[in-house]
């Protein structure tokens, strides 16, 4: 769900889901290549949130193109703010196209912590991150 939109940020609405842990491996390989992007050492793993509405990348997002690294999957990094902390959604290029293992109702949340431990979180609990208007698109 999005919430009301408040001085040029918006807010994603989401349950916790349990992922599949492909992130938490990717993270770690690919290290350097987030903390280039993002500014942040990330913890290697993401939150699972989903939605009640499909959300969509927005254009002209961070990415982590496939070249970079020298893989086949690129990754589009969205800032955000989740319990106050500086984070950012991931989101496949794969998934962002509705060919991958995600449908667009699933964002996963990436920060410095794990956040499932530092907020304790467990599945169906109800969570919000805020993203700039611009990122909020459906």
């Amino acid at each position: 769900m999005i919430g009301i939109e408040v001085l040029g940020l918006a807010t994603l609405r989401g349950r916790v889901v349990s992922g599949m842990g492909n992130f938490s491996i990717w993270i770690e390989r690919l290290r350097e290549h987030y903390q280039r992007k993002t500014g942040m050492w990330l913890y290697p793993g993401t939150l699972n949130l989903k939605l009640d509405t499909p959300w969509r990348v927005p254009s002209g997002c961070l990415r982590l193109e496939a070249a970079e690294y020298g893989g086949t999957v690129t990754v589009n990094i969205v800032p955000c703010s989740i319990f106050g902390r500086r984070a950012f959604i991931l989101r496949t290029e794969a998934n962002e196209e509705e060919r991958g293992h995600h449908p667009r109702t699933v964002i996963e949340v990436a920060t410095d912590v794990k956040l499932r431990d530092a907020y304790h979180l467990k599945d169906n609990d109800w969570v919000e991150i805020e993203v700039s208007a611009g990122a909020a698109k459906v």
